[in-house]
């Protein structure tokens, strides 16, 4: 009876101690006599000592960041860049058998796929096609990890580090562009001012009197400062805007008067 007991409280024991419990987050992997078995689904599942082994595979969104790299660029520009991926396994049984460690597998991938991408671009490529160029990274590394039951769902090029040399001629560059901008700008501005100088010219010129009354109103804000002396001369002409306007001549000669 206590033998029986014994053998009794030893397979429970066993039992128990096979009971394996896998989260959702994850797969379990299982073997038997070192052979693939199946994938093992969340839940409790038995895994017996000698018989089975079994690996946990974690199946969330994982994030590799891609330490800062040198790379040359197309037309020789020498430069750092780093990169984050995020990959995801959707095949566990790959993941484990058909790659040693699949972590560091796709890490270095990301690194050797970066730096031959950022090779094949021009540096002017690069800084304005960012998206473009982490597409075609991600893409290339995705083909290449299928095999290993990984996703790979996206790519993104953090931060691109220039010599100082060409932060200094890419400073140039940009002061340059926006004086060529301004200088467009202000003859722009000229050309409708000139336009609109011309316009205002035809229509005066239409109009008997109508320079002249211009002259005397300009005059007329400039006496309004006390500190201003003013000396000119009046043409005869001018005297023609006053006919039949006897009270602008008044006016005129009152202001310049109280001056």
């Amino acid at each position: 009876m206590p033998l029986a007991f014994i053998l009794l409280l030893l397979v429970v024991m066993i039992i128990l101690g096979s009971i394996k419990q896998i989260n959702e987050y994850e797969r379990g992997v299982l073997f038997r006599f070192g052979k693939f078995r199946k994938i093992m689904n969340p839940g409790l599942n038995l895994v017996f000592p000698i018989i089975h082994s079994y690996s946990k595979v974690d199946i969330r969104t994982k994030a590799v960041d891609v330490p800062a790299q040198d790379a040359i660029t197309s037309d020789n520009v020498t430069i750092k860049i780093n990169a984050v991926l995020y990959y995801k396994i959707f095949d566990a049984s790959k993941a484990i058998i058909a790659v040693e460690n699949f972590q560091f597998a796709v890490a270095q991938l990301a690194q050797t796929t970066m730096r031959n991408v950022v090779g094949s671009v021009t540096l002017d490529e690069l800084l304005g096609s960012r998206e473009k160029i982490s597409d075609q990274i991600c893409s290339i590394v995705d083909e290449a990890t299928d095999p290993w039951g990984i996703k790979i769902e996206n790519v993104e090029l953090k931060d691109v580090s220039l010599p100082e040399e060409m932060q200094r001629v890419i400073a140039k560059v940009a002061e340059a562009e926006r004086e060529k901008n301004a200088v467009i700008t202000k003859s722009i501005g000229e050309v409708e001012s000139a336009a609109n100088l011309s316009k205002a010219a035809e229509m005066m010129s239409a109009s008997p009197g109508a320079l002249h009354l211009r002259t005397l109103a300009t005059l007329n804000d400039l006496s309004s400062d006390q500190s201003n002396t003013i000396i000119f001369a009046i043409p005869i002409e001018v005297l023609e805007a006053f006919k039949g306007r006897p009270d602008i001549a008044k006016d005129v000669i009152t202001k310049i008067k109280g001056n």
